[in-house]
Order: structure tokens, then sequence, then C-alpha cells
């Protein structure tokens, strides 16, 4: 595993020269706030990653619920029993397997890792909306990649954490735009035209970090954020 800090800001990076999955501590004045679950194997990693710091993980914060961003999320639920879990409202059903959609969203399939039904042990504590604040964090709802993937502005600095609304691996890419050095994200897409909207909202935020689920963290992303959206 390696560790970088920016900020406030450690991402925590499994696999890196492989198939790198990224997930994030926010230090908050009480202690850090986890965002995403990375692998299954990657729990240990992650409450290892607590001590170095010497912080205590507080609360667990998931930006979507694919396998590689909620893998460690039993496990570290087991760890720290007493540590509330944060999802979107709308990928709570993911975390159960459930791949339907509402009326409203559009028919494309829901693609990816999602769960099979009851393999995921974790019930959250708290669901969130667009404009919900967890500490500093102000929880963005960016549909796309799954239809509640969620992005996370900490509002001190302008640091984004976005989950798999963009990918920095292989290319500079909104979530459903292919790079073939690194087309996962892409094929895991449920609806790129979404994913180009949740593109545009993030930018209105003006990042000075943008922090995603692979790749990379970007320092001043808006330039190009818009490339990628063809501004």
């Amino acid at each position: 595993m390696r560790m970088i800090k920016q900020r406030h800001l450690y991402q925590l990076t499994f696999l890196p020269s492989v198939f790198p999955v990224n997930c994030y501590f926010v230090e908050e004045e009480d202690g850090l706030t986890l965002i995403d679950a990375a692998l299954p194997n990657s729990a240990d990693g992650i409450a290892a990653a607590a001590r170095k710091v010497e912080k205590v993980i507080r609360r667990i914060v998931l930006t979507h619920a694919h396998s590689d961003h909620i893998g460690a999320l039993d496990k570290l639920k087991q760890m720290f029993p007493d540590v509330p879990v944060y999802i979107s409202r709308r990928d709570a059903r993911l975390l159960t397997g459930d791949r339907t959609l509402d009326p409203s969203e559009p028919g494309t399939p829901i693609r990816g890792g999602v769960p099979k039904p009851h393999t995921i042990k974790t019930t959250p504590d708290v669901l969130l909306d667009d404009g919900s604040r967890v500490g500093s964090l102000l929880a963005i709802w960016t549909p796309g990649h799954t239809p509640g993937s969620m992005s996370f502005l900490d509002t001190r600095t302008q640091c984004l954490i976005a989950g798999d609304a963009f990918q920095t691996r292989g290319g500079f890419a909104v979530t459903g735009q292919l790079r073939p050095l690194f087309p996962f994200p892409a094929m895991a897409t449920w609806n790129k035209e979404l994913g180009m909207e949740s593109a545009r909202k993030i930018r209105e935020y003006q990042p000075e970090l943008l922090a995603v689920g692979h790749g990379n963290m970007i320092a001043q992303p808006v330039e190009l954020i818009d490339r990628a959206l063809g501004l």
C-alpha cells in the first residue's frame, strides 16, 4: 500500500502498479473520515495507516457501492463496530444487491461489481442526500457511474473526492469515457450522459484538488475537466 498526503487528505493506494484502487482519509478535529473501503483484503492496511498517522477512524463514507470501493467494509465494521457508515440513499439499494431502476431513471443496465444479494452484512447508519454534511465534507450527488454515486467536497480546502466520477489512471476521463490503457471505469459505468452532467456539476465547485478512485490526485483540475467535457 502507498500513502500520500495533500493538505487534510491522505490517499491510500492498493495495488498501485497493477490495478490501483484508492481510498482516502480526511483529517477532522476528532480524527479521520475514511472515504471508501477499497478491496476485500484492504482492511488491515487501512487500520495500519490510521495507526501510522496516529489518528482514529470516526466515520466510513462510501462514494458508491461497487466492489472495489466497498470490499473491506464488513471487515472494517467488525474491527470498528461503533464507527458509523454513510452512503447515498440511492446506492444503499445497490449495497444490498438490488439492481432495479426507478421509473424516472434511464433504462441502461447497472454495470460493474455490484455485490450479490445478502453478501454485504453491514447496514449503513446514515443515508446521504445531495447537500448533506459529513464533518467538513459537503455531499454532492453525482450519478452516472452508478445511480447514486456521490462526491465529497472538503469545504475548508476545495479538495474534492469524486469516486469514479472521473479517472486519472490511463488518461484523464469523465466516467464512461473509454481510456484503452485503463478501460475498467468506463466498462463499469451505468449512464455516460448522466456522468457528463455530473462532471459539469463538479466543475461548478471549482475544485483545487481532485481525488479519484483510480489514479493520482490532480491539482487545479478544472482545465482537464473542461477538455474532457469538450469545453
